[in-house]
């Protein structure tokens, strides 16, 4: 019985995706929930699973198509594959065709008969660095990490690299690219005979995936779109490392989570978002829609790009559930997990260039969102306290905002409350 496999429903707000990696091939056995293919859309990649057990029998689009809901993507035959019977059958043929062969002559049969040295076995890549994604991918796609220039953290290679080096038919092979050089004419210029002192100047020419080329989108609709301005202020983190310190271990034994600086920075948001509440607005035409919640949208950096997981009713939930929500959050982005659900609404952003070392910058409004919170990275310096020079943990925080309905004034009290519930964070646990 054949079954089709088909694109999954889509949301309104995604008209269709693009076959990022095809993981088997027509003829391979599959398994039920087995992952058979990659759909990437603007937001995320999503896994297509197979419905039945059984042999693939058709192909119905190549890498790199455009799909849209409930299209076939492909022919599963149900069932089990039958290579006792494609065996015997291989076997029938391979009797017959030497029933059918010619005579050789005897020094020719010596000769083909004599043991011929053995190929030494294929070394299996190493694909125990890689990212989960990308390690699935290399090792359905018989890829050797080696052979792939990474461009993730540190060099390393991830799962758009990996997708990208089979669209692009892989690597050069090493015979052309060691051999030697031709010779140039004698009749050649002095300039063309000296030798380059350059070295190799690889170029490669990829497509955007399709999340880069949305986030893309998305800087150049809010650059274009928004009169965009950003305030700065600094914090001084000295009372939440004590409070982090004196309370942490009794905070982690009571809710499994550690208790990190992100909770607190989003209760802060939510609470001033609250009292300054056009900061939570979006515009929509020539309507202002204010909020009556605080869905933040918190950065989370992945392989592919930046994506911004939301966290739905901040303002009511507490420190343990907005510490357990970011990381189940980072660990589904990091391996391909996030749903496009996780992803759409949101009415303010936090991103944290510090955990990458960002001292100072400023951060691009998400539209239809009209600001976003930046944290920075804390480092101790040198401030006055009571007429004392003291060393304190600081962190330069700034907000960029949509000044089409938010004034300077309204920005800059937003960031000196949350600077005023950070330095005193008995305030928050009072509401204040």
């Amino acid at each position: 019985m054949s079954i089709e496999v088909k694109v999954p429903v889509l949301p309104e707000s995604v008209s269709d995706a693009t076959i990022a990696a095809w993981h088997k091939k027509p003829g391979d056995a599959v398994r039920r929930d087995e992952n058979l293919l990659d759909l990437e859309t603007d937001k995320v990649v999503l896994e297509v699973p197979a419905p039945t057990d059984g042999v693939l029998k058709e192909i119905k689009f190549d890498t790199g198509a455009t799909v849209t809901s409930a299209q076939v993507l492909a022919i599963i035959e149900e069932g089990a594959a039958h290579g006792s019977a494609n065996v015997a059958g291989a076997g029938s043929a391979g009797a017959t065709a030497a029933a059918s062969a010619p005579a050789v002559p005897k020094t020719e049969t010596a000769k083909a008969d004599a043991p011929k040295p053995a190929a030494a076995p294929a070394a299996k890549a190493d694909t125990s660095a890689l990212p989960p994604g990308a390690r699935f991918t290399a090792e359905t796609n018989h890829i050797d990490p080696a052979q792939v220039a990474g461009t993730g953290r540190g060099q390393q290679v991830t799962k758009e690299d990996l997708v990208n080096f089979m669209r692009s038919g892989g690597a050069t092979s090493p015979a052309a690219a060691s051999a030697p050089a031709a010779k140039a004419p004698a009749s050649a210029s002095p300039e063309s005979r000296v030798p380059s002192l350059a070295g190799a100047r690889p170029e490669e020419r990829v497509p955007m995936t399709r999340m880069r080329a949305k986030i893309a989108e998305r800087l150049m609709q809010s650059k274009n779109s928004i009169a965009m301005l950003t305030s700065f202020n600094e914090i001084n983190l000295a009372a939440v490392a004590k409070l982090r310190k004196s309370e942490g271990e009794a905070f982690e034994k009571a809710n499994g989570v550690k208790l990190g600086f992100m909770s607190f920075f989003v209760k802060a948001a939510a609470n001033a978002l609250a009292r300054h509440s056009v900061v939570n607005a979006s515009v929509d035409g020539n309507d202002v829609i204010y909020h009556g919640y605080a869905d933040i949208s918190v950065a989370v950096s992945t392989d592919k790009g930046l994506v911004t997981p939301v966290l739905r009713n901040a303002e009511s939930m507490s420190f343990a559930q907005i510490e357990k929500a970011i990381i189940a959050y980072a660990k589904a982005a990091r391996e391909g997990g996030l749903k496009l659900e996780d992803l759409q609404g949101g009415t303010f952003t936090i991103t944290n260039g510090g955990t990458f070392g960002s001292l100072f910058s400023t951060p691009i409004v998400n539209p239809p969102q009209s600001a976003i919170l930046g944290m920075h990275t804390i480092k101790e310096r040198a401030i006055v306290e009571n007429g004392q020079v003291v060393a304190a943990p600081m962190m330069y925080v700034a907000i960029s905002y949509d000044h089409r309905i938010i004034d300077g004034k309204d920005a800059v009290l937003f960031l000196v409350d949350i600077k005023n519930q950070l330095e005193n964070p008995q305030r928050m646990l009072l509401g204040l």
